[in-house]
């Protein structure tokens, strides 16, 4: 989708391929620079959660950083509206979500290719857009990508824990995901009004492409023979529904070790390929645990994570080794 130019002085449009569609500006007396009332979750979607940068630091109590899947994209968004890099958002898994803002603001949406609209006008994601006190604003379905990130200027200001509004999926921490009929309370905008209110879209696959992650082998690459090592630098494997934001099962070549040894728990990192007994690896995510029994063959580059955390149920991965 298209992001529409913001004007100054004039309503702006879209083109949405059914004419142009006014996007209102919002009154500088009306930009939500106060403290905002918040708004209404009308409808949930499959999981939608709070995250921002999570909670590093605390791998030794056993509890691990969480935050966004995709770091970049929650970044962005807060960008968008104005927001430190720090603020809180929405991730939407699958889309779906619907809201109606209790005050005027400003929106943006980032990640996965969601369609979204502004009572029931289309209105594009990767910009920043106004919204008034009543509106509605639903996101739809990606049609690339997994995970879309929503932030409102002046953060989602549910109460922290352990210095991070994330939801932990696996720990508990934070608040629970999102639920029809709560109400989410916004912050106050303490920062300039943004600059920048429309960004280059980054490429996401579609469900059907191939999704090539970089990984460096190791640390326990030695307990696998060279034909699997080959296999898992060759081969494809999809992604499993057995996924969510601890990790990615993986289906594909059987990765079976020459080393039967039992492995004493280990720290696990994000990105970290682990392969359980049965040679199904295991992709970790934002929620994976901080030790882990089983070796990590490989590790994802960090700057690929992001792109992992936006791989869909089916969707077909290759590994590609590098140095």
């Amino acid at each position: 989708m298209t992001a529409p130019e913001f004007g100054r002085g004039s309503p702006t449009t879209e083109d949405t391929g059914e004419g142009a569609v006014p996007v209102p500006r919002v009154p500088a007396s009306r930009r939500g620079e106060t403290e905002a009332a918040g708004f209404d979750v009308l409808v949930a979607g499959p999981l939608t959660t709070v995250q921002d940068q999570g909670r590093p630091g605390y791998a030794a109590m056993g509890v691990p950083r969480s935050g966004a899947a995709d770091q970049p994209s929650l970044e962005l968004a807060n960008r968008l509206v104005g927001n430190p890099a720090s603020a809180a958002a929405l991730e939407l898994t699958f889309g779906s979500l619907a809201v109606r803002f209790r005050q005027a603001g400003l929106v943006a949406l980032t990640g996965a290719s969601c369609p979204m609209w502004l009572d029931g006008r289309p209105v594009g994601i990767h910009c920043a857009v106004p919204v008034l006190a009543g509106q509605v604003l639903r996101v739809g379905a990606p049609v690339a990508g997994l995970r879309a990130y929503l932030a409102v200027r002046g953060g989602v200001a549910v109460e922290p824990v352990l210095g991070s509004r994330s939801t932990d999926l696996l720990s508990g921490l934070g608040p629970p995901p999102l639920s029809t009929g709560q109400v989410l309370p916004v912050g106050s905008a303490g920062g300039a009004w943004p600059a920048d209110v429309v960004a280059p879209v980054r490429w996401l696959p579609s469900p059907t492409d191939l999704v090539a992650l970089r990984v460096r082998l190791g640390p326990r690459d030695d307990w696998f023979p060279p034909e699997a090592l080959t296999r898992l630098a060759h081969e494809e494997f999809r992604v499993t529904g057995e996924s969510d934001r601890v990790g990615m099962r993986l289906s594909g070549p059987e990765l079976r070790r020459s080393d039967g040894r039992e492995l004493p728990s280990e720290g696990m990192v994000a990105g970290a390929v682990q392969v359980p007994p049965d040679g199904q690896p295991v992709l970790f995510l934002a929620d994976h645990p901080v030790t882990g029994g089983y070796p990590v063959v490989a590790v994802v580059v960090s700057e690929d994570v992001p792109l992992a955390a936006q791989c869909v149920p089916g969707q077909r991965v290759r590994f590609r080794p590098v140095r």
